[in-house]
């Protein structure tokens, strides 16, 4: 169940962080965005859902493209 939740957020994070890429034409947010739409349905771990996540989220601040 909490990998289920877990997926739901990440979801809508990655669609806001595509959204935000797509109007600022910043490649990387766009990037992040899908991968953290798609990445839950392939890692069934949640120890490795957590650190996908928290780098996929972290990479656009990171990055400057």
């Amino acid at each position: 169940m909490s990998t289920l939740i877990f997926g739901l957020v990440a979801g809508i994070v990655g669609m806001a962080y595509f959204a935000y890429g797509k109007r600022a034409v910043r490649l990387t947010p766009m990037i992040c965005g899908g991968l953290l739409c798609v990445y839950p349905y392939f890692i069934s771990s949640m120890l490795w859902l957590c650190v996908v996540g928290a780098v996929l989220l972290v990479a656009p601040f990171l990055t400057d493209l």
